[in-house]
């Protein structure tokens, strides 16, 4: 029997409870994965509150883990019964100490990438690598503001944009969060729950704008991420923390020629040998040090209820992850 975390109704973090699950043997394609680590992203908590309704229920949340290839079904090719192994999928079933998963969604682990590191950066890592080469390349000399630049992504993505060579202006809650931007490479860091931060940015560029917006936080930070876009600028919104963007009309974009991108990770990872050449930089930036990967907090995969709590009340930084 394995051990898994099972959302039987829409609701808070209460609602995740643990329970035996009986897998079987893989079948074909399929592998058995003994998981050693599971990532927690804010896309668990919409799928968990009834936000996304994209996991039938009863259903096993999460979308990413690393572990050990235990068995493997007929016609499995790539991974063999001992390799060390990351995934990302939207067929979801993370949240467990062991799971059968389509052997083509996995990513074998270089020996210099450790399980707790991996755990903690596939979905956050491949959504900076999409964000910064796969929509509008950031270029050396441009300024970009990051919204949460403490977070997960907010500490990964501002590091691999000061790597680029752009100036780096971040948004945080506290001035503990501030420290912490300022040390992964933010030029200028914000404090929001003070400072108008459309007002801050508007100044720091002499009025100019930024020509990248990255904006995972929504409806309450959209109207000034538009307003502080320079000419020709783009905002990129990949998350909803706060609550979904209101409809809007287009032509407002048609003031300054700029441009709003929507992406899913999973559109960009779809593709087997895409997904290995992303997975291939994210890897090698870590292994350079250019990108670390800090983990903010760790949960056993019984407490996962708590992690749902500590992520949404903003108590965390970096990546949070759960233990098996």
């Amino acid at each position: 029997m394995a051990k898994a975390i099972v959302l039987r109704n829409y609701g808070g973090p209460e609602e995740l409870r643990a329970e035996d699950i009986d897998l079987g043997a893989p079948g074909v394609g399929e592998v058995r994965l003994r998981q050693t680590v599971v990532g927690i992203n804010f896309h668990d908590a919409y799928v968990r509150s009834g936000l996304y309704r994209t996991l039938a229920l009863p259903g096993i949340p999460g979308i990413e883990a690393a572990g050990v290839v235990e068995d493997i079904g007929p016609g499995v090719t790539g991974v063999v019964g001992g390799d060390r192994v990351a995934y990302i999928t939207s067929a979801y079933g993370a949240y467990a100490s062991h799971r059968l998963i389509a052997a083509d969604r996995l990513i074998r682990l270089p020996d210099t990438i450790d399980d707790r590191t991996a755990g903690a950066m596939m979905v956050k890592g491949l959504t900076v690598q999409m964000l910064l080469s796969k929509l509008r390349p950031l270029a050396r000399g441009e300024a970009c503001l990051v919204h949460a630049a403490a977070g997960g992504v907010g500490q990964m993505l501002t590091q691999w944009a000061h790597h680029l060579g752009a100036t780096v202006i971040g948004t945080v809650g506290t001035d503990e969060k501030a420290i912490r931007a300022k040390a992964n490479g933010c030029d200028h860091v914000i404090v929001y729950t003070r400072e108008n931060f459309a007002d801050v940015v508007t100044a720091i560029t002499g009025g100019k704008g930024v020509d990248m917006v990255y904006d995972s936080v929504g409806a309450d930070t959209f109207e000034g991420s538009l307003a502080v876009l320079a000419p020709r600028g783009c905002l990129v919104n990949f998350g909803q923390s706060s609550g979904p963007i209101s409809p809007f009309a287009p032509s407002r974009l048609a003031a300054k020629s700029n441009a709003l991108w929507r992406p899913i990770l999973f559109h960009y990872i779809e593709d087997r040998a895409e997904r290995q050449r992303m997975a291939d930089a994210l890897f090698a930036a870590v292994t350079k040090g250019i990108v670390k990967v800090e983990i903010g907090a760790e949960f056993p995969l019984s407490a996962a209820a708590e992690a749902h709590r500590a992520m949404e009340a903003r108590a965390t930084t970096g990546s949070t992850i759960l233990t098996v």
